[in-house]
């Protein structure tokens, strides 16, 4: 209603009931005899605590220096009290006692609403978060509108360590912040919070009084981290550490979730290598063939702009790429010299098999399957299985089809020498656009003559 919010609507009631207040003041005034100058003077005086709306404890201000005023005119003055005067100050006091009830009402209930509401956004918003540096960083910012604490600190560990990943106020400064058991110390470090005496001292002393720790627990109880509250006007209610709690609880949860596919994703991705250095050896490549053509891949997505779940996708389709070659004889795989037409055919089934046999491995994105099975695609359509040409080749597919035949040619085989990485690249630019995806090899070529430290380790 006009366009006021519901604090600013609090407010004006609180306003408008202390101005009545002050108004009777004034019309007693008229009555009250030696008192009425003293009326006059607390009739301004609640003007101006409605004008201000003090909060907390100094709601009761003008109720008490009402009191004292009144006392102090019956002391100083003397003489008998008109029923006017009596009236007036029990009036006062009951209006004011009625105002206080009623703000305190109004601005527990909106307090409570807010706080629901921004609970309920911060789960949405939590659960979209895509790391847990971007968890702790969305938290910090939901927590601040939760209006519990000034200052706040949110500590994390990492290797080990409780570090400040998420603030306000006066720990913002110290944002990444590491703290360290002093050797004395004998507290355990997940049980006992040694850290948090030593988290306050990076407050001004004058808001260090009240303090409140919440843990930040994952799944199974294992604790995550702490929440450090901190302010100097008065101790946090039990409303607040609830809420503070809560939104502990909710925190903890989304972020044990991606901790768990973190360890998760790097336990598959220490498999996948594996499995791909397993490969490398029964086909007899050169050792490392698999980290190689790994690392260049990533830089070469990377300097694409390739976002890092997709990075991630190719990054396991380079460790898998020959897996279907585990189903060719080794009388071919092994053969030095060359090969018939049959084998030949034998030999190319390897694509399609190694992506035939991971079809059940439904973690793995669709990118991490094109790259086993259309690698050896080419850009004129030539390549196989199915001899796909231009942008129908998949991204991820052509950029390793660069980086396989790159390090292919850099590394002896049984049938040939080592190239150059001048003339690995000097033929790589010669296939622009019959094997290759000319544009790739432009990046491709400018990576490698910026980084010397990828021209030595290739």
């Amino acid at each position: 209603m006009f366009g006021l919010s519901a604090p600013q609507w609090v407010r004006l009631e609180v306003q408008l009931l202390w101005t009545a207040a002050a108004l009777g003041c004034v019309l007693l005034a008229a009555y009250g005899g030696a008192l009425g100058y003293w009326y006059v003077l607390l009739g301004g005086l609640l003007v101006w605590s409605a004008l201000l709306w003090f909060r907390g404890v100094w709601h009761w201000q003008p109720l008490l220096v009402y009191a004292l005023v009144f006392a102090l005119a019956w002391v100083l003055l003397g003489g008998p009290l008109s029923w006017r005067s009596v009236l007036g100050t029990l009036g006062v006091w009951v209006l004011g006692l009625f105002t206080l009830y009623v703000s305190a009402e109004n601005g527990q209930k909106y307090w409570l609403e807010s706080t629901m509401h921004a609970l309920e956004v911060g789960v949405t918003e939590l659960a979209q978060a895509p790391t847990p540096d971007v968890l702790i960083r969305s938290g910090a910012e939901i927590l601040s509108k939760l209006g519990v604490a000034p200052h706040f600190a949110i500590i994390a560990y990492r290797e080990g360590s409780p570090v400040i990943l998420g603030a306000s106020g006066g720990f913002l400064p110290f944002m990444g912040h590491k703290f360290s058991p002093q050797a004395s110390a004998r507290q355990s470090l997940q049980s006992d919070q040694w850290f948090v005496k030593q988290a306050v001292k990076l407050l001004p002393e004058t808001e260090q009084e009240f303090q409140h720790l919440v843990g930040v627990y994952g799944r199974g109880a294992q604790q995550l981290g702490a929440i450090l509250l901190a302010r100097s006007e008065r101790p946090f209610s039990n409303a607040e550490r609830s809420v503070a709690e809560a939104f502990a609880w909710i925190l903890g949860a989304q972020l044990g979730q991606l901790l768990a596919v973190r360890e998760l994703r790097e336990a598959n991705d220490l498999t996948l290598l594996s499995l791909g250095a397993a490969l490398e050896q029964r086909d007899n490549e050169t050792s490392g063939h698999t980290l190689r053509v790994v690392t260049l891949s990533v830089r070469l997505a990377e300097q694409l702009g390739w976002a890092p779940e997709r990075v991630q996708a190719l990054r396991w389709g380079s460790y898998l790429h020959d897996l279907g070659k585990i189903a060719i004889p080794d009388s071919i795989l092994h053969k030095t010299g060359q090969l018939s037409d049959t084998e030949r055919t034998k030999m190319q089934a390897h694509a399609q098999l190694g992506y035939e046999m991971l079809q059940d491995l439904h973690f793995l994105p669709a990118e991490t399957l094109a790259v086993v099975r259309y690698h050896h695609e080419r850009w004129d359509g030539s390549g196989y299985p199915l001899g796909l040409s231009g942008s129908d080749i998949p991204e991820a597919a052509r950029i390793f089809a660069l980086v396989d035949v790159y390090d292919a040619l850099t590394h002896a085989r049984p049938y040939k020498r080592a190239w150059t990485q001048q003339e690995a690249l000097a033929e790589i630019q010669r296939q622009a656009g019959t094997h290759f995806d000319p544009d790739y090899v432009a990046t491709f070529c400018q990576m490698m003559s910026n980084d010397a430290d990828l021209m030595v380790t290739a």
